[in-house]
């Protein structure tokens, strides 16, 4: 029982993984590709749980659970960094201008 359970933690995982990146290369410009990056955490939870279910309460179980969290908490980070930082990239600055008011309308 325990090996379905980890045979279908691990497929969840990577078909998270495989449809981020698909969404990635599937999507124009910087901010779309953005968006798909949001599964990849889901991915790192199941893998990490993956491990933990195979492995237990032990240490390589705890780095499974640990990595799990660390993905889980850097990666909406990471987005928000990449995102101001293609704002600057694009635009000279993170301020709102005339056009991005017109674009809300």
């Amino acid at each position: 029982m325990r090996d379905v359970a980890v045979g279908a933690l691990l497929v969840l995982g990577v078909a998270a993984e495989l449809l981020a990146c698909a969404g990635v290369l599937a999507a124009r410009g910087t901010f779309n590709r953005l968006h798909y990056t949001g599964p990849t955490v889901l991915g790192g939870l199941a893998i990490g749980l993956a491990v933990l279910v195979e492995e237990g309460f032990s240490l390589i179980g705890d780095r499974g659970l640990e990595v799990a969290a660390v993905i889980a908490v850097t990666s909406p980070v990471i987005v928000q960094a990449i995102a101001r930082a293609a704002r600057v990239g694009e635009r000279g600055s993170l301020d709102v201008t005339g056009d991005d008011v017109e674009l809300l309308r």
